[in-house]
């Protein structure tokens, strides 16, 4: 190899790339809209009239997508990680949808009316249920067919229960209400549902990066995480906790989202490698990333009605997720 060819960059850059894309993104989310608003308006303080459009509607949006993507991107990391399976992601495994489900029962019996954290209350414990329901069906077994199938049974059910729910909605409102809330997004969203979820994610988050060394010792196979001291009980548990804090709070505030943990690990296993626990915080930094630029672009689509973050994860996700098995089918034979 020459000498003047170019060095692959380090790690520690790679990582400040992708958090200076971020920043440029969320400058960026501050200014898009169906108007425009210049940056000089974002150092004009409380000055500028557009500053109040500024503050009060597009940094909560902004500051949601960055958090909801991060929880979905180090989720489904993690989860990847834990399964040795590279199709694992809260949504296509059913996780999305029970945490969904946990606060659809919540909006159907008007349980936020006594307390607003019993909707993240719900949606958590929705998570848990999932995952666990996920453990016991899939087993011991990193089969990508019985992981795959065993999420669809999960995601099944949850979808009948929740279509059950809106069959016998009491009211028309309360239907639009459940499904509009359950399409996803991050628009109409206040400082409220940003500090109702922020704490969750976070912990979630760190109860994931606790996993790291674990997630490698897992890809010798659980014999060989065991032989290198990792507790698999505690792992689990710590791995339940996180999915359900980081998923039960996202879906909370912002409906259910797809395939943002699935796609996130994918595009940055060339930059970042294929370890499990290397790749978690590269995960929720490449999720916010994700979300936010998702997120500008359907407040920029010229149509009539602003399309819904949960519909355009799913148009981009459907097809990366058809692509991902159609290759893995081709390794196999």
């Amino acid at each position: 190899m020459s000498v003047f060819a170019l060095r692959r960059p380090s790690p520690v850059l790679r990582g400040a790339a992708l958090a200076a894309g971020l920043g440029l993104l969320m400058a960026l989310s501050l200014c898009a809209g169906r108007v425009w608003i210049p940056l000089d308006a974002l150092v004009g303080g409380g000055h500028d009239p557009r500053w109040m459009v500024i503050f009060e509607l597009r940094l909560p949006r902004t500051l949601l997508a960055l958090l909801v993507g991060a929880a979905l991107g180090a989720a489904g990391a993690a989860l990847q990680g834990y399964t040795r399976n590279l199709l694992a992601d809260p949504f296509v495994l059913g996780i999305s949808s029970t945490s969904g489900l946990g606060a659809v029962l919540v909006l159907y019996f008007g349980l936020t009316a006594a307390s607003p954290w019993l909707l993240p209350a719900g949606a958590m414990a929705g998570a848990v249920i999932g995952l666990l329901m996920l453990l016991a069906l899939a087993g011991s077994s990193s089969s990508v067919v019985t992981f795959v199938l065993a999420g669809v049974v999960i995601q099944t059910m949850a979808t009948a229960a929740t279509t059950l729910a809106l069959n016998l909605a009491p009211t028309p409102w309360a239907v639009d209400e459940i499904v509009n809330w359950l399409m996803g997004a991050v628009a109409d969203r206040s400082f409220e549902e940003v500090r109702l979820a922020a704490p969750f994610i976070v912990v979630g988050i760190g109860l994931l990066l606790t996993t790291r060394r674990a997630l490698d010792a897992l890809t010798l196979g659980e014999l060989g995480a065991q032989a290198l001291g990792v507790d698999l009980a505690a792992v689990r548990l710590r791995l339940a906790a996180g999915v359900a804090l980081t998923v039960g709070a996202s879906v909370a505030v912002t409906g259910v989202i797809g395939f943002v943990g699935l796609i996130t690990p994918h595009l940055l296993r060339p930059w970042f490698g294929s370890r499990p626990g290397a790749l978690i915080v590269p995960s929720a930094i490449g999720g916010a990333v994700l979300l936010l630029a998702a997120d500008i672009l359907v407040r920029l689509t010229p149509a009539a009605v602003e399309i819904r973050l949960g519909a355009a994860m799913a148009v981009l996700g459907g097809p990366f997720f058809l692509a991902l098995l159609i290759r893995m089918r081709r390794r196999a034979t």
